[in-house]
């Protein structure tokens, strides 16, 4: 029985050891993690709240949120370990290598993950823009953290990785919110210029889809030894462009052969 006393009272006096010796680190600890959790969870309330305000994209704010507030909570956890007195360094060992090797086995999918967060902040285009990349043109239906999906003008689906779209060169068509459409025609020495301009003009005028501005331009490109060459630049909507270019050549040519002008190819 007094053995049992023996091993009772060491008992104790190990644990007595230990709460002077470790206690205040362990409240201390505690009191850091509480404190810290509360503070992270505000900071996510303000991030949410000012990335509203900034107009970041909202399919990156949540993914951003939750990227900062579990790499703090990550780094409050080994805080409070390293107050604790909880050795670390094999789990930062550890940690490391598992790092190195998730990067290394994943590079391209890091660098696609990579683009599209920047594609998402920076905007060099968004959803619903026509761009010309990869040797495609088309219009952006989505922009994804990994990938940005184009539906090209004969309605293919395009699935371009985000990293070929921060590391080469996109062409944004729309983004100005106007094109330039350059027409050229040929026409012969007998046929007045002034005549031409005016079908030119007129058909300008008429043609609803025609931007006022910039202001159009029409003039002689070249004298050639059977004639001369009209150049036209007049402004057009840059969403629909194709469609209008369309229907504007299609007037202007019947335009001109009402105005009895004589193009090239023409019977006598």
């Amino acid at each position: 029985m007094k053995l049992d006393a023996d091993k009772l009272h060491l008992f104790y006096n190990k644990i007595y050891e230990w709460i002077i010796t470790k206690g205040p680190s362990v409240i201390l600890g505690l009191i850091v993690l509480f404190v810290g959790w509360w503070l992270i969870k505000l900071l996510g309330r303000w991030l949410q709240n000012g990335m509203q305000r900034k107009d970041v994209n909202p399919s990156l704010r949540p993914f951003l949120t939750s990227l900062v507030l579990i790499t703090l909570r990550i780094l409050l956890v080994l805080t409070v370990m390293q107050i604790i007195g909880v050795q670390l360094t094999f789990l930062t060992v550890l940690i490391g290598g598992i790092g190195v090797a998730a990067g290394l086995a994943l590079s391209g999918t890091l660098q696609n993950f990579a683009s599209g967060v920047l594609i998402l902040l920076l905007k060099p285009f968004v959803v619903g823009d026509n761009i010309i990349a990869q040797n495609q043109e088309g219009t952006v239906k989505s922009i994804q953290i990994f990938y940005t999906i184009v539906t090209t003008f004969d309605n293919r689906t395009v699935v371009i990785p985000n990293s070929k779209l921060s590391n080469e060169v996109i062409i944004n068509i729309s983004k100005q919110g106007s094109r330039r459409l350059d027409i050229e025609i040929k026409f012969s020495y007998g046929i007045d210029f002034d005549a031409v301009a005016e079908i030119f003009n007129r058909t300008i005028d008429d043609f609803k889809n025609c931007l006022k501005s910039p202001e159009r331009r029409i003039g002689v490109s070249s004298l050639e030894d059977n004639g001369f060459k009209v150049v036209l630049n007049v402004w057009l909507k840059a969403h629909g462009f194709i469609d209008t270019k369309l229907a504007f050549q299609k007037k202007l040519l019947q335009n001109l052969k009402d105005g009895g002008i004589k193009l090239p190819g023409m019977p006598d």
